[in-house]
């Protein structure tokens, strides 16, 4: 069995990120078992906190939980041309302490999602930045930016467009090609 790590970039309960993420979380095939991972709880990255051998429980288990999974697909919106602070903090918390990365050679993919017009761009292309400099094998093709409209989701949240829907689809199929392609 293949884990899959989905870690959705907004920390909000009713954020569209973690809605995106359950969606494709539901469409990996069989032999792949894909997770929700949640980064709300992490303290900020400070680096005494490990130099000192003590860090917080939160840095433990989240790479403990991270050092479980072979994959990992990262939904994120973008806030201010880039990924949000927790999601940043959450791949800090993870490369460190230096030498013991988490990520190290794990493959990924990400979709970035806005009301906006330009769909994540910038979010997408910094996350996508940071997770060559982690060592992280990415999915080039498709690159999945999702434009979120007003019908996007129904009255209970659930994603409901069929143009997103075959997006998010798209993209979980690239990215199991390329799991298998490290993974097997």
């Amino acid at each position: 069995m293949v884990k899959v790590g989905i870690i959705a970039g907004s920390l909000r309960k009713d954020s569209f990120s973690k809605k995106i993420a359950q969606k494709a979380k539901e469409l990996f095939p069989a032999g792949f078992e894909a997770e929700l991972i949640d980064i709300s709880n992490l303290p900020v990255y400070n680096e005494d906190y490990d130099s000192g051998g003590n860090p917080p429980e939160g840095y433990t288990s989240f790479r403990n939980k991270m050092k479980e999974v072979d994959a990992v697909l990262f939904v994120t919106p973008e806030y201010n041309r880039s990924m949000p602070p927790a999601l940043k903090n959450a791949l800090d918390v993870g490369s460190r302490p230096y030498g013991d990365s988490v990520w190290e050679g794990k493959p990924a993919a990400i979709i970035s999602q806005s009301p906006g017009r330009l769909s994540g761009f910038g979010a997408n292309h910094h996350l996508r930045q940071v997770l060559v400099f982690l060592n992280m094998p990415v999915v080039q093709q498709p690159e999945t930016y999702i434009g979120i409209e007003e019908n996007s989701f129904d009255s209970n949240g659930n994603l409901v467009d069929e143009r997103i829907i075959a997006s998010i689809e798209a993209l979980v199929d690239a990215f199991v090609e390329l799991i298998k392609k490290y993974k097997s």
